[in-house]
């Protein structure tokens, strides 16, 4: 699906259950991958060693989102190093803990919205160039819950929002360069963040099957149901489809 590629896919938060599903899907499908990470370095040194038994030429960084000459620096020698960028999937996130607005510190909504909403926009200002050489693609995780609201749920979904909003805008206006944006909304998953989520108790098996219940589907999905969607909208099967978010949350939004 990608070995026609010239250059690389970038993978933020490849260490992550859905970035790292995600790049093991695209080094399968015949793409050399370049991930970046926060600060998980055995993790990103096991999932790289998978990686490179596809493609050998996949790489790994460490990396600062919030940090825009940092990002550039690093696009820049990735693209570089790989000849050319086709590919971005920006699937970086830290840990959010679920708590009603009302008790969110204003202080801890101006660093998580820095965290999502600066730290996308400075990738994706440093990987334009790149991408418009090669008519490439972006595809942003988000959130399914920008499209149903869950309780307690805004300190993730607020800043997912206004990320949701740049994606269409670049849509918009990189189309002219054959750049296409689109999303994908994970609903609940069995890993990932909702993992971390009922390993440290914010969400309690009451909680849990209130929201299986909500489910049309009556399960939660997994990192490689949102993989597989990210893969479709980044490949050439997805080419006429740009500016859209795709849901995958077992009919949760409807």
């Amino acid at each position: 699906m990608f070995s026609h590629r010239t250059g690389t896919a970038l993978v933020t938060g490849g260490t992550g259950g859905i970035g790292a599903a995600i790049s093991r899907r695209l080094a399968e499908e015949g793409s050399t991958v370049h991930f970046t990470y926060r600060s998980a370095e055995a993790a990103a040194a096991e999932l790289l060693s998978e990686l490179r038994a596809h493609r050998e030429t996949s790489s790994a960084a460490p990396l600062d989102l919030t940090d825009a000459d940092a990002v550039k620096a690093s696009v820049d020698e990735a693209a570089a190093a790989h000849g050319g960028l086709h590919t971005l999937v920006h699937a970086a996130g830290p840990h959010v803990p679920m708590v009603h607005l009302s008790r969110v510190a204003p202080e801890d909504f101006a660093r998580q919205t820095r965290i999502d909403v600066d730290g996308f926009f400075n990738l994706v200002s440093a990987t334009l160039p790149h991408l418009r050489a090669s008519r490439g693609s972006i595809v942003v995780v988000s959130t399914a819950a920008t499209t149903r609201y869950p309780k307690r749920d805004g300190l993730s979904s607020g800043p997912k929002a206004a990320v949701e909003a740049l994606a269409r805008g670049f849509a918009a206006e990189e189309g002219r360069y054959g750049v296409r944006v689109n999303c994908v909304g994970p609903g609940m998953l069995t890993d990932g963040m909702a993992e971390r989520l009922i390993a440290n108790g914010d969400l309690d098996e009451a909680a849990l099957a209130i929201t299986r219940d909500n489910i049309p589907l009556r399960r939660f999905g997994s990192a490689l149901d949102i993989a597989e969607a990210a893969i479709f909208l980044a490949s050439d099967k997805a080419g006429f489809i740009s500016g859209q978010k795709l849901d995958v949350d077992g009919g949760y939004g409807v």
